[in-house]
C-alpha cells in the first residue's frame, strides 16, 4: 500500500511541475530535519526533496545548475526530483529561498537495531584513542535519528543534524557504523553518509509496519488492536509521552534531594528505613541511600560500589563526587584528597532506573572502601528513602509495540534514497527466538517494499557470544537466535557478520566493535559493491558419517581451514539417538574439512559447532573470519 501510494505521489508531483505558473509568488515550505548542512545524497540514485506547505501555492528548487519546480497539492505536500549524479561535491540546495549547503552525493547506509548498534565510541570501546587520533575525515557523515515512537505513521523526525567526522563528533557515534563507514570511505573514496536509527532494547516487532504483523504470530493479536483502536492509542501515546517528560525532568533533578540537606553530614535520618545492602537490592523510584565510615587512614583511599542499576550521582561529606550514567562501568576509583577525612566520613548515593524502576546499589565482595591497604566493607545497613523526591510516573515501553518506532523512525525516511541497511539487533527477541526468522524476514521486505528501491543491501549482525561458558548447552536460546538469523540469509542481497568470538561474558555489550564494524564491511564489498571477495566465515556445506566420525565439510574457506589456538578444533558437540549430547574433539583434515569424534557417542546421528551462549571457539577461515554456527543431523 506504501509503495502504490507513493509511486501515485511522484506521478502528481510530476503533473504539478507541468501546471506550475512561474508568475506565482513563492511562498515558505518546510522540509524534514534531514535536509540540512552538510547531508550526504545518495550516489547513481534521483535527487529527492519533498516538505510540505499551502496547498496549490508554488515551490522552486535548485540543485547543481538545474532549476525544477512544482505546485503543492491539496494535503500540503510536494516532491522535486533531480537527476542522479555519481560521487560528487559540495553542492548548495535552494528551495524557496531556504539554502542548505555543503551537501555530498556518496553513499548513504542507515544504521540500525538496538543497544549494540546505538553503542558510542565515548562509552569504553576499544582502540578508542587510536580513532580519535585518526578521526579527521570531513566527508563521512553522521545523521542521528532521536528515540520516538507513535501509532500513527510519522512524515519528519523529532530533531537531529549532520555532524561531520572529527575528534568530538566521533564520540557520539556509532562505534559499529563508525568502523564500517571508516573503511567504507577509504576504500572507495567516495563520502558516506550514516543514518542511525536504533534504539537500546527494543524488538524487531517495534521495527516492522503494524500492518505486516496482522498474520504473524505471536503479534498479531497487538497488531489488529493498535489497528482498529487507532484513535485510542494516538491519544495514549500522547499521555505516555507526557508522563516521560515529567520523569526524565525528576532523573536529571538531584537538587530536589540536595535542597533537602540529604547530602549533609548532619542530615537527620533517623526516619528513614534501615535496609541491608545488596541483599535487599531492588528499590523503586528515586532511591537514597546515605552510610557512615571511619578512616583513619585517607592516602590513596579507593571507593567501589560493586553495581549501580542504572544511573546514580554519589556524594562524599556533602560534595558532589561523580555522576555515573546509564552504560558506564562501575569501577574502583579513588577519592579526591580535599573530600575525605580522617574519621566519620558520609557516603550518599541517589539512584534511578528508568529502564524498570527498580534501582540497585551493590554487589556482594565488590563493595567497599580501601585505605591504607585495608578493605572497609559498605555490605550491611545502610539508611534508606524513597520519599524524598516524588514518585517516577508510570511510563509504558509502548515503542516496543508492533511498528510504533517504524512510524516514528523509519516511515519518515522511506523517501530518502540509499545504499543499504546495516543493522545489529536481537538480543530483546532471544525469549521468542522461535518466530525470528520470519519476524526479521518480513521487517527487511517490509523496508525494501517501502523505500521502492529494489531489494537494497541488508547486512546484520548475529549475535555474540554472552553469559556463562558451558560446554554443552543444546537448549540454548541465544543458539536459536543465531540459527535464525543464519536462515534470514535466504533473502537476496544479504549478508551475516559472525560475532561468536567478540563478546563478553559478564557484559551484554561488548567493547570490540572494531571487528564488528569491519565484518560488516567484508560482508558489504560482496553484497553491495559485487566484489569477487571471501566475505563470511565457514559455513557448513556437507556432513558424512565414517563409523563413530563425522566428517565436516566447508564453503569459505579461502586458503584453508585455520585455528587461532591450540591443535584441536573447540565447540563441536554430537548426541546420539539418545538425544544427549556429549563435547566432541575436531580435527582439521584439509583444507575444507574437519574430522569430529567424541568417546562417548558411538553413533552419532547430530553435530552442533558453537551451539551455546557462550561458546569456545578458534575456528576461522584464511581471512580470520570465524566459522558460523550451525546444527546438522546426519544420516
Amino acid at each position: 500500500m506504501l509503495k502504490s501510494i507513493f509511486k501515485a505521489t511522484l506521478i502528481l508531483c510530476a503533473l504539478a511541475v507541468c501546471s506550475c505558473q512561474s508568475n506565482e509568488p513563492l511562498t515558505e515550505v518546510f522540509m524534514p530535519k534531514f535536509f540540512a548542512d552538510h547531508m550526504v545524497f545518495q550516489r547513481n540514485q534521483p535527487i529527492r526533496v519533498w516538505g510540505d506547505g499551502t496547498p496549490n501555492k508554488r515551490v522552486v528548487a535548485k540543485f547543481n545548475n538545474q532549476e525544477k519546480e512544482t505546485k503543492i497539492d491539496n494535503e500540503g505536500f510536494w516532491m522535486i526530483e533531480f537527476d542522479p549524479l555519481p560521487a560528487s561535491g559540495p553542492f548548495q540546495l535552494d528551495v524557496n529561498g531556504k539554502k542548505i549547503r555543503d551537501i555530498q552525493v556518496g553513499d548513504v547506509w542507515v544504521a540500525g537495531g538496538q543497544s549494540n548498534m546505538e553503542w558510542v565510541m565515548s562509552a569504553q570501546v576499544e582502540g578508542l584513542q587510536e580513532e580519535i587520533a585518526d578521526s579527521d575525515y570531513p566527508l563521512i557523515r553522521f545523521f542521528k535519528i532521536p528515540h520516538d515512537y507513535d501509532a500513527k505513521v510519522k512524515t519528519d523526525v523529532r530533531g537531529g543534524e549532520w555532524r561531520m567526522a572529527n575528534s568530538d563528533n566521533i564520540l557520539n557515534f556509532s562505534a559499529v557504523a563508525w568502523f564500517f563507514a571508516k573503511k567504507n570511505h577509504l576504500e572507495k573514496g567516495v563520502p558516506i553518509g550514516i543514518i542511525e536509527s536504533n534504539w537500546g532494547g527494543t524488538p524487531a516487532e517495534g521495527w516492522t509496519s503494524t500492518e505486516k504483523l496482522i498474520d504473524l504470530p505471536p503479534y498479531q493479536v497487538k497488531a489488529k488492536d493498535l489497528i482498529e483502536r487507532n484513535d485510542f492509542w494516538i491519544q495514549e501515546i500522547i499521555d505516555n509521552k507526557v508522563r516521560e517528560l515529567k520523569r526524565n525532568e525528576l532523573v536529571i533533578a538531584p537538587q530536589n534531594g540536595e535542597i533537602k540537606g540529604v547530602v549533609n553530614t548532619n542530615f537527620d535520618d533517623s526516619d528513614w528505613q534501615t535496609v541491608n545492602l545488596p541483599s535487599d537490592n531492588p528499590f523503586s523510584d528515586i532511591a537514597w541511600f546515605r552510610k557512615k565510615f571511619t578512616l583513619t587512614d585517607i592516602d590513596n583511599a579507593t571507593l567501589n560500589l560493586g553495581d549501580i542499576q542504572q544511573m546514580a550521582y554519589i556524594y562524599l561529606n556533602g560534595g558532589r563526587l561523580l555522576f555515573k550514567d546509564y552504560g558506564d562501568a562501575v569501577k574502583e576509583f579513588t577519592l579526591p584528597a580535599g573530600m575525605v577525612v580522617k574519621g566519620e566520613n558520609l557516603l550518599v548515593v541517589r539512584i534511578v532506573n528508568t529502564w524498570n524502576n527498580s534501582p540497585v546499589l551493590g554487589k556482594s565482595g565488590e563493595f567497599f572502601i580501601k585505605s591504607g591497604g585495608k578493605k572497609i566493607s559498605l555490605e550491611g545497613e545502610w539508611k534508606y528513602s524513597n520519599r524524598i523526591e516524588e514518585e517516577i510516573p508510570k511510563v509504558e515501553w509502548y515503542n516496543w509495540l508492533p511498528g510504533m518506532m517504524y512510524n516514528a523512525m523509519i516511515a519518515p525516511i522511506v523517501k530518502y534514497p540509499i545504499m543499504g541497511v546495516i543493522w545489529y539487533q536481537g538480543e530483546s527477541n532471544v525469549g521468542e527466538h522461535q518466530h525470528y526468522k520470519r519476524l526479521f524476514s518480513t521487517m527487511i521486505q517490509d523496508w525494501r517494499e517501502a523505500w521502492g528501491i529494489g531489494d537494497f543491501p541488508f547486512l546484520y549482525v548475529q549475535l555474540a557470544n554472552f553469559m556463562e561458558r558451558k560446554d554443552v548447552q543444546p537448549d540454548s536460546n541465544w543458539a536459536h537466535l543465531r540459527e535464525a538469523q543464519t536462515q534470514t540469509l535466504e533473502l537476496p542481497n544479504t549478508g551475516m557478520a559472525v560475532t561468536i568470538d567478540v563478546g563478553n561474558a559478564a557484559d551484554i555489550h561488548p567493547r570490540n566493535k572494531k571487528d564488528v564494524g569491519y565484518r560488516l564491511w567484508q560482508s558489504a564489498k560482496k553484497v553491495a559493491y559485487g566484489e569477487d571477495v571471501i566475505h563470511t566465515g565457514p559455513i557448513f556445506s556437507s556432513a558424512e558419517k565414517q563409523g563413530e566420525k563425522i566428517i565436516i565439510t566447508f564453503n569459505f574457506v579461502g586458503e584453508g581451514l585455520q585455528l587461532t589456538s591450540g591443535t584441536e578444533v573447540e565447540g563441536f558437540v554430537l548426541s546420539g539417538e539418545d538425544g544427549h549430547f556429549e563435547p566432541a574433539k575436531g580435527k582439521i583434515m584439509g583444507p575444507t574439512q574437519i574430522e569430529v569424534y567424541s568417546p562417548k557417542v558411538k553413533n552419532p546421528v547430530e553435530v552442533r559447532y558453537a551451539w551455546a551462549d557462550n561458546p569456545e571457539v578458534n575456528l576461522y577461515n584464511s581471512l580470520g573470519l570465524p566459522a558460523v554456527p550451525f546444527r546438522q543431523k546426519i544420516q
